[in-house]
This record gives structure tokens, C-alpha cells and sequence, in this order.
């Protein structure tokens, strides 16, 4: 067996792969090629550390019905005891068992079962490596787009892809475009592992801010929570986690350089910081700036913003975007009363402008 614990570590070296996976691997791959020799009813074991594989043999006694010469499985005591004397019936002997010596056939069922066990080896650990990674930025070159638009990048050893829904509105991309996103989902399919992008995700933005903003990488700065309306606006909750760090200050950048550098990347998108808050009513007060609010009545999940006639439409935003925003960012459904008035605006009516905003 030193053959294969060679071809073992060379094949750990070449892919990449664990040697201990590996070895359990080709573990199996002997057992199932052995039962595929013997038959599937006969038991086998690998011998870790050495790789050799051995088949048990279960002793029963000598007028057991289960004794034949074709039979295997079984072996007599007084046969077992000329072999070691202190063996009784119930106990197993062990036999060493070399494939290579059972022909051409055994060596053709364990090249199939290495290459099949190696093969899934590989690509449980590219699967679990890529699991790791969602909701991070990775880049890479486009290869192809389709007549769905739909975007195919190659990014380390495997081709993702970017769907147009997952795009943000206006942008295209052509063969040998360098494109950044986000692993939005990983799963399998009948054609293998399949790695679904975004760049409309508001993981997206966050992740664009943890690489530019040293403080966030560091864990400095936290941010709670974000929402987009891609390519238009979007709306960040930041933390501080240190008295010596100004959350907003530190994400801004001096002149604004670091926010404008993740803006730039979305298609210059809107990007409003805002001070996290425990107290929803603060929290909502500030996701609706630059509108003035009078006074916040929460009712279980919804919001009664009363503000003065001419703070609705700020509140509001153009087409419905900053209540739209507000309301995804703290899961509020918001409603808006004027002073003195009865009348009100509620989010999904801000919705309803947002939709015809993307339809014009």
C-alpha cells in the first residue's frame, strides 16, 4: 500500500485538499471497491494510519449452518484456533487484502472510486470555501454575457454568475470587464456548483465600506444596518464601538474621499450616514432627515410621524425614496400626519411612487 499513501499526498499537494479528507476518501474508495469485487454482504476496514485494507471474518461454531465453502463471512473455531488459540465463537479474525493482486478488473474499480471520492472531495471544500465567503466582495473577469443579459464571471477556479435583476439599473458589462460583487448565494445543481452575484444587495455596500473604511475592518465601527434603493439611495446606521472614534466622522473620510470612493462604485448612489440609536423613535427621527419631525407614536410595528406641512415632502424624498428608505432601514411601516391635519402618507404609498420612479 505504499503506492497509494504516495499518490495520496500527491494528489493533497496538487488540489489543494486536507491530506486527512484525502485519505478518508480514498478510505472509502477501497471499501466500496472491494465490496464491488466480493460482494456488498462481505465487511471491510481501513487501517488508518497505513491505508491497508482488511475484511473481517466473524467465528461461529463448527456445525454452523452459515459454514460453506463459497461463504466467506464466516469461518469455523477450530479452524480459527490453528490460526490463534485464544479465539471463541463471536470474535472476528482479520485478513489483509491486496487488491492489486485480483487483476485488471480491481485496479480499473479503484481508479473510478479515487476519481469519483477525489472528485467530490474537491468540490465539497470549493463549496464550503465559497459558504465561507457570502455576503464578502470578490472581482473578477467577465467571460460571456447572454442573450438574457445575464453576466458570467470567472473569479479564482470557478465561473459565477451575475443575473440583471442583480445589477444596478443602467450599468452593462462586456467580455474582459473587471467587475466587483457580492456572493449573494451558493448551491448545486445538475451542472455542478453555482455562485450567484449581486451588486443590489445592501451586503454589497457594506462590504464596499469595511474595505474602504479602516475603522469598520477593525471593528471600530459597526454598521447596524443599511438599505438601498440601488443606484439611487441608500441609508447606513453606524456605531461607534470606541469613545475615541466618530463613527460618522471615520466613514465620511476627510472630504468626504472614502464615501465618495464606495458611491463611485454604485453608479454614484446616495449614501446617508446616520448615528445609531436604541431608542426607535430617535432612530426613525434621524432616517427620515433632512425633514423635521414633531412627534413619533409607535404601534407595535408601525410608526404616526407628525411633522409641519412643509416637512412632508422632505420626508417623503423624491418619488417616495427617504420614507421608502426609512421604513426598509428600521422595519417600520411609517405613517405621516401633518399638524393639525388629518392627512397622511404611509409608506406603501411610498412604495407606489418608488415603482412608477423605476418605470419612467
Amino acid at each position: 500500500m505504499e503506492k497509494i499513501t504516495d499518490i495520496i499526498e500527491s494528489i493533497a499537494n496538487e488540489k489543494n485538499l486536507e491530506l486527512e479528507a484525502v485519505k478518508d476518501k480514498v478510505s472509502k474508495a477501497l471499501i466500496n471497491t472491494a465490496k464491488s469485487i466480493y460482494g456488498e454482504e462481505y465487511e471491510f476496514f481501513v487501517e488508518p494510519k497505513s491505508l491497508q485494507l482488511f475484511q473481517k471474518i466473524l467465528i461461529v461454531s463448527d456445525d454452523d449452518e452459515r459454514l460453506s465453502d463459497k461463504n466467506e463471512h464466516f469461518i469455523a473455531l477450530s479452524k480459527a484456533q490453528k490460526q490463534s488459540e485464544n479465539v471463541e465463537i463471536g470474535d472476528e479474525l482479520t485478513y489483509e487484502v491486496e487488491l492489486e493482486n485480483l487483476g485488471r478488473t480491481a485496479v480499473n474499480t479503484l481508479h473510478k472510486e479515487l476519481e469519483y471520492n477525489i472528485q467530490k472531495l474537491l468540490e465539497e471544500t470549493i463549496f464550503q470555501k465559497y459558504q465561507n465567503m457570502m455576503g464578502q466582495i470578490v472581482f473578477g473577469s467577465v467571460v460571456r454575457v447572454d442573450s438574457e443579459d445575464n453576466t458570467f464571471i470567472e473569479i479564482d477556479e470557478l465561473r459565477a454568475f451575475l443575473p440583471r435583476k442583480n445589477r444596478i439599473k443602467g450599468e452593462k458589462f462586456k467580455v474582459g470587464d473587471v467587475v466587483k460583487a457580492v456572493i449573494r448565494r451558493i448551491y448545486t445543481d445538475k451542472n455542478g456548483i453555482r455562485i450567484e452575484l449581486s451588486r443590489t444587495s445592501p451586503k454589497f455596500l457594506e462590504a464596499l465600506l469595511e474595505a474602504e473604511v479602516p475603522e469598520i475592518k477593525d471593528k471600530l465601527v459597526e454598521v447596524k444596518m443599511s438599505a438601498r434603493i440601488p443606484g439611487e439611495r441608500a441609508k447606513i446606521v453606524l456605531k461607534s464601538n470606541s469613545v475615541n472614534v466618530d463613527a460618522i466622522g471615520a466613514t465620511v473620510g476627510q472630504k468626504g474621499v472614502r464615501i465618495n470612493a464606495v458611491s463611485k462604485e454604485l453608479h454614484n448612489e446616495n449614501i446617508d450616514c446616520i448615528e445609531h440609536s436604541d431608542e426607535i423613535a430617535l432612530l426613525l427621527t434621524r432616517a427620515l432627515a433632512p425633514a423635521i419631525i414633531s412627534s413619533i407614536k409607535i404601534e407595535d410595528q408601525k410608526a404616526i410621524i407628525t411633522l409641519a406641512s412643509e416637512q412632508k415632502s422632505k420626508a417623503i424624498g423624491k418619488s417616495g425614496i427617504n420614507i421608502r428608505l426609512a421604513s426598509m432601514l428600521t422595519g417600520y411601516e411609517i405613517e405621516l400626519k401633518e399638524l393639525g391635519e388629518k392627512a397622511k402618507l404611509s409608506t406603501d404609498e411610498g412604495l407606489k411612487s418608488l415603482e412608477n420612479l423605476f418605470k419612467s
